[in-house]
């Protein structure tokens, strides 16, 4: 598949994956449950926050990968960006795992972590979960997934980087990955589609 609808494809998937990474980065960093642990009399209770990356570890991590992956995905080639994609629906499955995990109530070992809420004084621990922020990382797990699915099973017939992205081999050595990327992503700053071929490729001869 060729031409722009290969191009939109890769773009939305590029952009799925940004989002989804995005959205995993600010779950993470918000409250994600409240924990009160009853202590033996005449200890008073103890109470604490979980935050996202304490209650599910996992989600920053894969937040991370998602972001890294929209990148790759813009210097990858063939095989190469199809292995992107299926690093990038492993992290959107690990964002959905631990949302779920966590709305089923698997937040006990890391209550007993917070500062005062472990040892032997305690006789009881309740945690009361807010909802919304494991249901926007099992979210933007979906996307990541759907994603990564997407590029794994039609990505490697995108097309790459244009070239006039890239300095001419007799300028310059060859250009990584890495350096590809950021070429592409100043493209998407200024308004441009760094897959879209050259003007003297389009029309056949120099703008």
């Amino acid at each position: 598949m060729s031409g722009p609808g290969a191009r939109r494809e890769l773009t939305g998937a590029v952009l799925v994956s940004a989002v989804a990474g995005g959205l995993a980065l600010l779950a993470s960093g918000q409250s994600w449950a409240d924990v009160t642990a009853q202590r033996r009399a005449p200890l008073p209770p103890v109470s604490g926050t979980l935050s996202g990356g304490e209650a599910a570890p996992l989600v920053s991590a894969a937040g991370l990968v998602l972001l890294a992956a929209a990148v790759a995905l813009l210097a990858a080639r063939g095989a190469g960006r199809a292995v992107v994609g299926l690093v990038a629906a492993v992290a959107g499955g690990a964002l959905v795992w631990s949302g779920i995990r966590v709305l089923a109530g698997g937040v006990a070992d890391a209550a007993t972590e917070l500062p005062g809420l472990g040892g032997s004084s305690i006789t009881s621990t309740a945690v009361e979960v807010a909802p919304a922020w494991p249901v926007l990382a099992l979210g933007a797990g979906l996307l990541g997934v759907a994603a990564g699915l997407l590029v794994v099973l039609r990505g490697r017939h995108w097309p790459a980087m244009g070239r006039r992205y890239e300095r001419s081999p007799a300028a310059a050595p060859a250009r990584s990955d890495e350096e590809r990327a950021q070429d592409a992503w100043r493209a998407l700053d200024r308004g441009e589609d760094p897959t879209e071929p050259p003007p003297t490729a389009r029309s056949g001869r120099p703008v």
